[in-house]
């Protein structure tokens, strides 16, 4: 094992390896391998950059939302997005909030905090095999969640990674009362973050920020759906913003000034829940197509990241690179 931040030290292939040989059932109810078990994918070979070098990020300005900000420390938070989870608390906030796809169909929301720390986030739940390499670009940042699988607790560990759960800091979570379980439990951001006075501080990782190059088409709207949920973004010229609702409800003031919904590749993992349903695995790392929101248009864009320490470019379909409107950002991982 390596410690409560997570950091990987040298042996730690090996390590994993026996761990995961010898962990018995999880936390979340991960039976032990067996002959029914999907093997492991190799890891997608690094695509080529899709554009020149840019410009980056002006100095006092957040890389994750082009706004005036003191580059922070990184704090990501696995937050639960069922319908008995909702209204969320402390999701206006974020910086940046990816969407990704979880067992059943069902979603789970990544909130990425630098710029600003609400007193409350949640409800917090666990964490996935795909959070591993999405949080690579960020350096070491911390990552708060309700638990994992066994059999992922070992790679959570060995990764280059700050881990804040309610069994190794119960100081940083509390239970609201007013909820049911799973649905009631919350972070404490600062408390968190207090944890690893030395987690990455925000960097860049790949958004660029600006004017709108010009082109793409009038939307009023976008629905993205995922077997089980559904988002629309709705445009509010006033606000300048998008209005999130799910599954055709709102959620308090969510007002993303971008949206991007990123095609990737969804299969399977090697984990699955205490029923049985098998884990998707999310792939970030690679290229394809992308669709981007701001201004009341849609453009069509190319996304690629050649590594997992790379952040994601975004270019027109010419190559361009292509900015975002300033605020928060939506990233929805979907199905290519």
């Amino acid at each position: 094992m390596t410690g409560a931040r997570g950091h990987r030290r040298p042996g730690a292939a090996a390590t994993v390896a026996l761990l995961c040989a010898v962990t018995a059932a999880g936390l979340y109810g991960c039976s032990g391998s067996g002959p029914s078990e999907p093997k492991p994918h190799p890891t997608p070979t690094p695509a080529p950059a899709t554009s020149k070098p840019a410009t980056p990020v002006p100095s006092g300005l957040s890389p994750l939302t082009g706004l005036p900000a003191k580059p922070g420390r990184v704090l990501a938070v696995k937050i639960d997005n069922v319908p008995p989870a909702r209204p969320h608390t402390g999701l206006d906030a974020a910086d940046l909030v990816y969407v990704e796809q979880v067992e059943s169909g069902q979603t789970r929301l990544m909130a990425v905090y630098s710029s600003h720390l609400p007193a409350r986030v949640g409800p917090v739940r666990s964490a996935r095999e795909s959070d591993l390499a999405l949080l690579r670009q960020y350096g070491t940042p911390v990552l708060a969640y309700s638990g994992a699988q066994s059999k992922l607790t070992p790679l959570l560990r060995a990764a280059p990674l700050h881990l804040v759960s309610e069994g190794n800091h119960p100081g940083a979570f509390l239970r609201d009362p007013a909820r049911s379980a799973p649905h009631n439990l919350y972070l404490r951001p600062a408390r968190a973050l207090a944890t690893a006075p030395d987690a990455s501080k925000v960097k860049d990782v790949g958004f660029r920020f600006g004017p709108a190059t010009g082109g793409g088409t009038p939307v009023n709207s976008r629905t993205v759906r995922f077997p089980a949920a559904r988002y629309t973004f709705t445009w509010a010229p006033a606000e300048h913003a998008w209005h999130v609702a799910m599954d055709g409800r709102s959620d308090g003031p969510l007002k993303p000034a971008t949206v991007v919904v990123q095609h990737v590749t969804v299969r399977s993992s090697r984990f699955h829940d205490f029923l049985g349903a098998v884990s998707p695995y999310t792939v970030t790392v690679g290229k394809g197509t992308a669709q981007v929101l701001r201004d009341g248009r849609v453009y069509e864009a190319r996304w690629s990241r050649p590594t997992a320490d790379a952040g994601t470019v975004f270019t027109t379909p010419s190559g361009a690179r292509l900015t975002f409107a300033p605020g928060q950002v939506w990233v929805l991982f979907t199905k290519a």
